[in-house]
């Protein structure tokens, strides 16, 4: 894209030197016609040179190179209403917006630019039930379908991301410039290439919702249970309110809500193709679509001898057990009933954690 747009340049200065007035001295009107060039339609001025892209070609240049065959007119940064970050034109090429000026600003996912000076520390939490219901629109949450209005490759990631940043920024105003990850991994982005969710996150610290500290880094988080960080909250991580997740009402009991989905090794590596739920683009609890590698928000208890059977862990957060298939639905009971296929069977609703790259 850029290669072509670089190409597109060069003809435009080439252009300019060659269809210069011959006077030297007459008065150029800009807007008096159009010229293509390499798949590109320009402005000219009456004088023959370039000046500003009128569209971009969909295909080629007309025959008489006076515009496209099928023509789509870019936007600009301004028409798009971002003011920072890179965005589709609307002709499926790359429009640069800048970075934010100022040293205390960061490009939030809707193009503008925010300070994040006055924000308390706020980086980690695990997704409630109550707010992916409420983003799903249904009881039975997203399941494995992560999209979240994104279309095209890479849209079950880009999807999460999205569905963290919506999250904290309705617990914490202005913190979803913190630049919000999910923990999830897949095994192809829009570039066609795997993802661990652990080199997504930056290198730490991270606080919940209350600022208590989750772990100082990388290395500390990716543990058995996070370590280092304030006891707490290590062995019930919470959700985007700070609660424990184990309990996420206060005047109930306890509910079985402890499978977290990750589609991750316990290193934070991608644990197969077939643990994201094609990457976290499908709520079907077909077996072609695979079944979510699940970590544990808080440890189960086991009244076993021995360790769990197989790669099964009682206290992972990351990598402990596949649920049963991709469908959405919740779960409370401690094992699926027979048949299920959805992401909560035997103890979940789809949660899972999301990271911010600022603390």
């Amino acid at each position: 894209m850029r290669f072509l747009g670089r190409i597109a340049a060069w003809a435009m200065v080439l252009a300019m030197v060659l269809t210069a007035c011959s006077g030297g001295s007459q008065e150029c009107q800009s807007h008096e016609d159009l010229g293509c060039v390499e798949g590109v339609t320009y402005w000219q001025d009456s004088c023959g040179n370039l000046e500003e892209i009128f569209e971009r070609c969909l295909d080629s240049c007309n025959e008489d190179q006076t515009g496209c065959v099928t023509g789509c007119v870019p936007q600009t940064c301004a028409q798009l209403g971002k003011v920072c970050g890179d965005w589709d034109d609307g002709c499926e090429w790359l429009l640069e917006c800048g970075d934010c000026a100022a040293a205390d600003e960061i490009c939030t996912p809707e193009g503008q630019c925010q300070k994040v000076e006055s924000l308390t520390n706020f980086s980690f939490f695990v997704t409630s039930l109550a707010a992916l219901r409420d983003l799903s629109g249904t009881e039975d949450g997203f399941g494995g379908d992560l999209r979240f209005g994104e279309t095209g490759p890479g849209a079950g990631l880009r999807g999460a991301d999205k569905i963290c940043a919506t999250i904290a920024e309705r617990s914490m105003p202005g913190s979803s410039v913190k630049q919000w990850r999910a923990f999830l991994s897949v095994s192809a982005d829009e570039n066609g290439n795997v993802v661990h969710a652990a080199d997504r996150i930056g290198p730490g610290p991270w606080y919940d919702r209350l600022g208590r500290l989750l772990a100082p880094t990388l290395a500390e988080l990716l543990s058995e249970r996070p370590e280092n960080g304030d006891l707490t909250i290590r062995d019930d991580l919470p959700n985007e309110d700070g609660v424990p997740n184990h309990q996420p009402d206060p005047t109930k009991d306890p509910v079985d809500n402890h499978h977290m989905m990750t589609g991750s090794d316990k290193a934070g590596l991608l644990y197969a193709d077939t643990a994201t739920c094609l990457d976290w683009t499908i709520a079907d609890g077909a077996i072609e679509n695979g079944k979510p590698r699940c970590g544990l928000a808080w440890p189960r208890v086991l009244n076993l001898m021995a360790p769990p059977p197989g790669d099964i862990s009682s206290s992972n957060w990351i990598s402990s057990l596949s649920a049963s298939g991709c469908a959405a639905g919740v779960g409370t009971e401690g094992r699926p009933p027979p048949g299920s296929d959805t992401v909560g069977a035997g103890g979940g609703y789809g949660g899972f954690y999301c990271f911010a790259l600022e603390p």
